[in-house]
């Protein structure tokens, strides 16, 4: 049975038991997501006019009241070659539009960002060095939001970086009924590193499949060495499962590593698929029978055919009904959204 849960009343039920109004409103990172929940909540997207002055600020404005509402933000902090948004621009233009709301008197704001930007820098690895997923939740918390709603951080650390309540989703339960449907045989999970056995553990168990670990050290950001893999993937179906697909250089590698060690087939799949610089090449190279992620970030162009996108509206709009009507976010996954 499907832990994803979702609530028996419509959007106009919940406002008239609750006496409260829900606007759902989106940046230009991703609107074709904004515009999948609010068909699924039976809203209308409420209209904001962002857009970028010559000089490169950002600006926006409500073109309606937002007095007494919840307002839902939805804006990952994600380029969008489309828009011709950038990553940095879609998280000032998130901030002007949370202080837009506030300064509107909206009741609540809650920033539903799914894919949560600078979440690689969430330590001192070296001297001297900023912690800048840090940064972006101050940043967030002053410029006014009374929660985050956010879908498989790269860290738990995290959601300690907020003082106001962090809502943690998770596309586990998504990826491994895909992977369960495509129905194949003599499946491993390959964690890339050590700090992903957990996640990976339970990828594995979900989809019946062995667990093995590659060995992969960092001698610069955005460079990765794999050594060895540790555990049986000879004659096997691979799956290779992380968090973010950014340049694809990481994925490479461990592919490569795992086809060396015998695996017959190799899958990856990862919740959030920036696939910038040489992505596409990486994964060219890397031939792979598909990559699976979801749409957290649009897809930038020039994907390959053997990347395949899952929608993940569905679980942001029943997070959202659960804010909205003051319930449980855990609920909807079961109690086992904390993966960490």
């Amino acid at each position: 049975m499907s832990v994803l849960q979702t609530s028996p009343l419509s959007t106009s039920e919940m406002q008239l038991a609750y006496n409260k109004r829900l606007m759902l409103c989106s940046g230009r990172a991703n609107p074709e997501l904004a515009a999948r929940i609010a068909a699924k909540l039976g809203v209308e997207l409420s209209g904001v006019d962002p857009k970028t002055f010559s000089n490169g600020e950002v600006y926006c404005r409500f073109r309606e009241s937002v007095r007494g509402a919840d307002v839902f933000i939805v804006q990952p902090t994600c380029g969008n070659a489309r828009t011709g948004l950038s990553a940095n621009d879609a998280l000032m233009e998130l901030l002007a539009i949370i202080d837009a709301a506030v300064g509107g008197s909206a009741h609540r704001v809650i920033a539903v960002t799914p894919w949560y930007g600078y979440s690689r820098q969430d330590k001192k690895s070296a001297p001297r060095e900023p912690i800048t997923a840090r940064l972006v939740a101050r940043m967030l918390e002053t410029s006014g939001i009374d929660r985050i709603l956010a879908m498989d951080l790269h860290s738990g650390q995290i959601q300690g970086f907020f003082q106001k309540p962090c809502d943690h989703m998770t596309a586990l339960f998504m990826l491994t009924q895909y992977f369960a449907d495509l129905g194949l045989e003599d499946l491993v999970v390959v964690a890339p590193d050590a700090g992903r056995v957990k996640l990976n553990k339970r990828f594995a168990s979900r989809i019946g499949a062995d667990l093995a670990i590659l060995n992969k050290e960092r001698p610069a950001q955005q460079v990765a060495e794999i050594g060895y893999v540790i555990g049986d993937v000879a004659g096997k179906t691979a799956v290779l499962v992380d968090d973010i697909i950014d340049t694809a250089g990481t994925l490479k590698a461990a592919a490569l590593a795992v086809r060396d060690a015998g695996a017959r087939r190799i899958y990856a799949a990862a919740t959030h698929g920036v696939f910038s610089g040489d992505a596409w090449k990486n994964l060219a190279s890397a031939d792979f029978e598909q990559v699976v992620v979801t749409d957290t970030i649009p897809l930038p162009p020039g994907a390959p055919d053997n990347v395949r996108v899952l929608p993940c509206a569905d679980l942001l709009t029943s997070s959202i009904r659960q804010i909205f009507t003051d319930g449980s976010v855990s609920d909807v996954f079961g109690g086992e959204n904390q993966l960490f």
